[in-house]
C-alpha cells in the first residue's frame, strides 16, 4: 500500500510538473519577470544571510580572543602577587584600598584578628573589613574559611562591606552559597587579578555579592 501511495503521489507530481511547464511556456512573457525576480531576492537574500552568518562568527571569534588576552593579563599581573608572602600580600591589598579612595585603611598582620587582616573606610563612609586569604591557585577556600569571616566580620567589627579576597581561582559551592546568603563579597583569583591591573574597588564589590550596608561617615 504505501509503495502504491507513492507510485501515485510521484505520477500526480509529474502531471503537475508538466502542466506547470506548459503553463510557463504559454505565458513565458508574463512568467519571466516574476522568475527573475525571485531569483535575484534568492540570491540576494543568501549573500545576505551569508554576510550575517561571516559578521557574528568574526564577532563571537573576536570576543573570544579578546577574553583570552584578557585572562592572560589578568594572570600575568598575578606573578608579582603569587611571590609575595601572606603578611606582604596583607599589606598589597590595603595599597589597592588606599588607590581606590579608601581611608583609614589599618593592617592587622597578626594572629588572632578575627578575620579582620585590613580594616578601612570606603570614599563614601562604609565601614570595610577583609579576610585575605594567599592561596596556591589551585586551591579552594572552604565553608569553614567563609563561616569562620562571617562570624566575625560583622558581629565584631560592625562592617558595612565584608570582603573575602584570595589568591585562589575557586570558593567551594558551599562556600559561595554562605557568601551569598550573608552579603560578603567573594573575591576570587580573577576579580582580583582586574582589581591588581586597576579595576575600582566599588565596580567589583557588585559583581561577587551585593556589598550591601548603610552609607555612614568615618568616626573622627
Amino acid at each position: 500500500m504505501r509503495k502504491r501511495t507513492r507510485r501515485q503521489l510521484q505520477g500526480w507530481g509529474a502531471v503537475a510538473a508538466v502542466i506547470a511547464a506548459v503553463l510557463v511556456a504559454g505565458n513565458w512573457a508574463r512568467v519571466w519577470p516574476v522568475l527573475v525576480a525571485v531569483l535575484a531576492i534568492a540570491v540576494v537574500g543568501g549573500a545576505g544571510w551569508g554576510l550575517w552568518r561571516a559578521h557574528r562568527l568574526a564577532v563571537g571569534q573576536d570576543r573570544q580572543w579578546r577574553a583570552q588576552e584578557e585572562a592572560k593579563a589578568r594572570e600575568l599581573s598575578m606573578t608579582e602577587v603569587d611571590a609575595l608572602s601572606w603578611q606582604d600580600f596583607e599589606r598589597y591589598v590595603a595599597d589597592l584600598c588606599r588607590r581606590d579612595g579608601c581611608t583609614k585603611v589599618v593592617v592587622s598582620g597578626k594572629s588572632g584578628d578575627l578575620g579582620a587582616d585590613v580594616i578601612g573606610y570606603l570614599p563614601d563612609g562604609r565601614k570595610l573589613v577583609v579576610q585575605c586569604k594567599k592561596y596556591a591557585p589551585g586551591r579552594s577556600v572552604s565553608s569553614q574559611d567563609m563561616q569562620k569571616f562571617v562570624g566575625t566580620a560583622r558581629p565584631e567589627h560592625g562592617a558595612d562591606i565584608a570582603l573575602f579576597v584570595t589568591t585562589c581561582r575557586t570558593f567551594t559551592k558551599a562556600a559561595l552559597g554562605l557568601a551569598v546568603r550573608q552579603d560578603v563579597v567573594a573575591l576570587h583569583r580573577d576579580l582580583l587579578g582586574s582589581w591588581v591591573k586597576g579595576a575600582h574597588l566599588e565596580t567589583l564589590i557588585p559583581l561577587n555579592g551585593s556589598g550591601g550596608g548603610t552609607t555612614r561617615r568615618p568616626p573622627a
